[in-house]
């Protein structure tokens, strides 16, 4: 049976309308508008729908781990619902504003708690900082090699065959476990629970550890410093392009693309 962990994030919902954003001058954080509930960051839910391809074609465990303060559990119990089979939550203040490597380091110690793993996968970057350094830093600190951008991952013979994504086009990739991957879009959407199941999982047990349960060294958990956040200035101007018939229109048109450098 292969053993699989799967890194899974909680953000501010990512199709949030521009007229809810708002930002905390002191804390310099996004304010979450009341009633939106975070959701599970787009880039995870595309790495957890990996780890659950692979467990259709064959014998697999799946264990998500999330890390936060004040973490929603109904939210991250939709991992459950979908076909996870256990949920860990790294639940203390202390993980409040970890910075990339902080988050990398919880997450290792987490998963060498777990035991016995071969594929930890995670998205290619979250859907709010964008940064795409924790995966590399999980598999930095566990040892073992990482492939980035997947985009098709498979078992074959014992391995892992892994399509990532180039500048150029794909390249497949063949490697042995244990090791890490980040997995793109390109993997396929999350999957949608049964009503039955997602009942279901609201019955599952979940293992939440802090800081001292995980016994990490809290030295170790450096926070992001933000020096600075703010809304960019919306601004736009509208001119009418006047002609006597749309041909002249459009030659107008770009008459005035070119003198402003648009076209």
């Amino acid at each position: 049976m292969m053993n699989i962990i799967v890194c899974i994030k909680q953000v501010l919902d990512p199709e949030l309308p521009p007229s809810l954003f708002k930002l905390n001058p002191d804390t310099k954080k996004a304010i979450p508008p009341r009633g939106r509930t975070p959701v599970l960051s787009p880039f995870d839910e595309n790495a957890l729908e990996a780890a659950l391809k692979i467990k259709d074609a064959g014998e697999a465990k799946i264990t998500v781990i999330s890390m936060g303060s004040g973490l929603d559990e109904l939210i991250l119990r939709e991992t459950l619902a979908v076909g996870a089979d256990d949920l860990i939550f790294l639940d203390d203040d202390a993980f409040e504003d970890a910075d990339s490597y902080a988050t990398a380091y919880a997450l290792a110690t987490a998963i060498k708690k777990v035991g016995e793993y071969d594929l930890i996968l995670c998205g290619r970057q979250a859907a709010d900082t964008d940064a795409g350094q924790v995966g590399f830093a999980i598999a930095e600190i566990l040892e073992i090699p990482s492939v980035s951008v997947a985009t098709k991952i498979e078992t074959s013979n014992g391995k892992l065959r892994i399509e990532r994504l180039t500048a150029d086009g794909y390249e497949v990739v063949e490697v042995s476990t244990p090791v890490l991957v980040t997995a793109g879009y390109e993997v396929g959407v999350l999957r949608e629970a049964t009503f039955e199941a997602t009942m279901a999982a609201d019955e599952k047990e979940i293992t939440i550890w802090d800081a001292q349960g995980l016994d990490v060294d809290l030295s170790e958990l450096t926070r992001t410093s933000m020096n600075e956040i703010f809304i960019p200035p919306q601004e736009g101007s509208c001119q009418i392009i006047e002609a006597a018939s749309p041909e002249e229109a459009a030659v107008n048109l770009a008459q005035k693309l070119r003198d402003t450098q648009a076209l």
